[in-house]
């Protein structure tokens, strides 16, 4: 890739990297703080923006360096790597699990309020991340390429590609680890549509203000689903290069086209937080909270400061009336005393 290209790339990367942190801080702490978003399926888009948030802040920074532009250890380069694919992982994970949430609810809404408690959230939140771990981490205990370094050269120049195989990435990854839970989570929401729109047209709602309830709820895995779409249009073009470049070598996929596809699946953890403001009320509410909260904090601020600035002119001002009354005294002493 020439200079120009490379120094674009890297600009991109920042700020995607920027709108990944920032964004996704604002969906933890808008969940963090407004009660109306203590339902499950939150806490495990919690999981999902904390997975984009530490792409924000690990794996981008850290793709930009395993791109050529930095000389380590083999093993060192392997770990790095390794991260990107466990956050990868972590995402996908988290999705299924919102997914999964949402059709529990639906198909026995009163069973799942009664059933479903924090512990069990915590525990699948874990497990979201665990599995995440130990897909991610395989090439550290085997699944790897050669390691080249000697002696006498220690350091190799710091690539995904010269540390992972494409056999782990388009045999296991892609075709194990990607797809059959896309496909898993497209089935769910597909069911979850049917089963919405059935209760709709019965309008049984099973005691519960049925229209309503359902109607929220075919909105809210509306949104949900667009993420998972999302997912989808910004993972598989680079997964799909990769197969096309593991098992037909006649075919040479542009180097720019990679960088193009590691763009666009970086972006999709900068999205996801726009989707969000646009799509769901509750968090669009918590959202304007928060920003409210941090422009009244700022005016208070300000007012306080210019407060203190007309207290401090005013006291000044007392300083000066007092020591002209003061003068006049001093001289006539000193006048009687001649």
């Amino acid at each position: 890739m020439a200079d120009g290209e490379k120094l674009i790339y890297t600009v991109l990367e920042v700020l995607i990297s920027v709108g990944c942190c920032l964004g996704n801080v604002l969906v933890i702490w808008a969940v963090w703080s407004s009660r109306a978003l203590r339902q499950t399926t939150f806490c495990f888009v919690v999981s999902l923006a904390v997975a984009d948030l530490l792409v924000g802040l690990v794996a981008v920074p850290l793709a930009v360096l395993v791109d050529g532009r930095l000389k380590t250890s083999f093993h060192s380069c392997l770990i790095i790597s390794c991260l990107v694919l466990v956050l990868t992982q972590a995402s996908v994970h988290s999705l299924l699990a919102i997914a999964v949430d949402r059709y529990l609810r639906v198909y026995n809404p009163l069973r799942y309020r009664g059933a479903v408690k924090k512990q069990h959230l915590w525990i699948a939140v874990t497990v979201c991340w665990l599995s995440a771990a130990i897909l991610g981490l395989i090439p550290m205990f085997g699944w790897h390429k050669e390691n080249t370094t000697t002696s006498e050269n220690s350091t190799i120049t710091c690539e995904f590609i010269s540390v992972i195989p494409m056999s782990y990435m388009v045999n296991f990854i892609f075709f194990a680890c990607l797809l059959p839970p896309t496909f898993i989570m497209m089935l769910i929401y597909l069911l979850i549509f049917t089963m919405i729109s059935k209760q709709l047209r019965k309008g049984v709602g099973r005691g519960m203000a049925p229209n309503s309830f359902y109607q929220k709820e075919q909105k809210l895995a509306t949104s949900l689903a667009l993420v998972l779409v999302l997912f989808a249009v910004c993972w598989l073009p680079l997964h799909i290069m990769n197969a096309l470049n593991y098992y037909y070598t006649n075919i040479e996929v542009p180097v720019l086209a990679f960088h193009i596809g590691i763009l666009l699946s970086h972006f999709n953890s900068a999205v996801n937080p726009i989707v969000y403001a646009f799509k769901v009320p509750k968090i669009r509410m918590a959202y304007k909270s928060i920003l409210m909260k941090l422009t009244s904090s700022e005016q208070k601020a300000e007012q306080s400061s210019q407060t203190w600035d007309n207290n401090g002119s005013t006291n000044s001002n007392n300083t000066a009336r007092c020591t002209m009354k003061i003068k006049p005294q001093v001289n006539l002493t000193v006048n009687q005393d001649h």
